[in-house]
């Protein structure tokens, strides 16, 4: 087989094929995925039967695998979270976001594969981070370039004890082990140097040395402003396909328009602490 990548638009996406995740990837395939990955942001795969033990092994060839901060059920793999969803909406993942930025090292990334999916619906929709920063005007950069934001996990963990995914009395334990962290308001790729924005929906609570007025104005601007269609891709899912982002400079929206059951299986990779 020879590698394809087949870019989805201009700014976010592209599918990858050519390529069994089922073995070892030889260097080449590795190198490739990683270029694509970086250039696109977001990669799919389609048509991979793996296992979960095949789907940490792709994943731990790109970086040491992060155990899930928090997750809702134990699994025969510590390393894999299970999403079994069937009514998601105020879940917290139909919200644009990034993954655990409350943590102090987020999440280099995660790989998402399709289990078990409604008969229609369920799609993920990806933003470029990055082409969001590049869209605002001089003056706005020039802005947001300096500041800082605090990112908290009781945000996300209280809409998944709405939802009943969670315990309430679990919230003080998870709040001790992550507490509130700074992070920039636009983050510079660890690899590629390119500047992103860096807050959102879900963990980041307000804007450093801003008054409470002026982050009601600036925050909610920045967060919705990631929802500009030119930045986004959608990806329809079948059974054993796989997505693959980059969490550094990408945002996810999980679309909640399905009431049938919907399984996908999350490998996420060890990040480092954003600058």
């Amino acid at each position: 087989m020879t590698l394809r990548v087949q870019a989805e638009t201009a700014l976010i996406g592209a599918t990858i094929s050519g390529v069994d995740l089922r073995a070892p990837l030889a260097e080449s395939e590795k190198s490739a995925i990683e270029r694509a990955l970086l250039e696109h942001g977001v990669v799919f795969f389609r048509d991979q039967d793996i296992s979960p033990a095949q789907q940490i092994a792709f994943a731990r060839q790109f970086g040491n695998i992060s155990p899930p901060p928090m997750a809702p059920a134990a699994t025969d793999h510590p390393e894999l979270m299970v999403l079994d969803q069937v009514s998601p909406k105020g879940e917290g993942a139909d919200n644009w976001h990034s993954d655990n930025t409350f943590m102090a090292e987020p999440p280099l990334g995660s790989v998402l594969k399709a289990v078990l999916l409604p008969e229609i619906g369920g799609d993920t929709c990806f933003a470029s981070a990055v082409a969001a920063y590049e869209a605002l005007s001089d003056s706005m950069r020039r802005f947001v370039d300096g500041l800082r934001a605090v990112h908290d996990i009781t945000r996300p963990m209280t809409r998944a004890i709405r939802a009943g995914i969670f315990d309430a009395q679990q919230l003080p334990e998870l709040q001790a082990q992550w507490p509130p962290v700074e992070h920039p308001v636009v983050r510079t790729h660890p690899v590629t140097g390119r500047k992103a924005l860096y807050v959102n929906g879900n963990s980041t609570t307000h804007l450093v040395g801003l008054s409470e007025r002026e982050n009601d104005l600036i925050l909610p601007f920045l967060n919705d402003h990631i929802r500009s269609p030119e930045f986004q891709c959608r990806f329809r899912w079948d059974t054993n396909s796989i997505a693959f982002w980059d969490n550094r400079s990408v945002q996810h929206y999980a679309v909640p328009d399905y009431t049938e059951r919907r399984v996908m299986h999350r490998v996420t990779l060890d990040g480092d602490k954003p600058r």
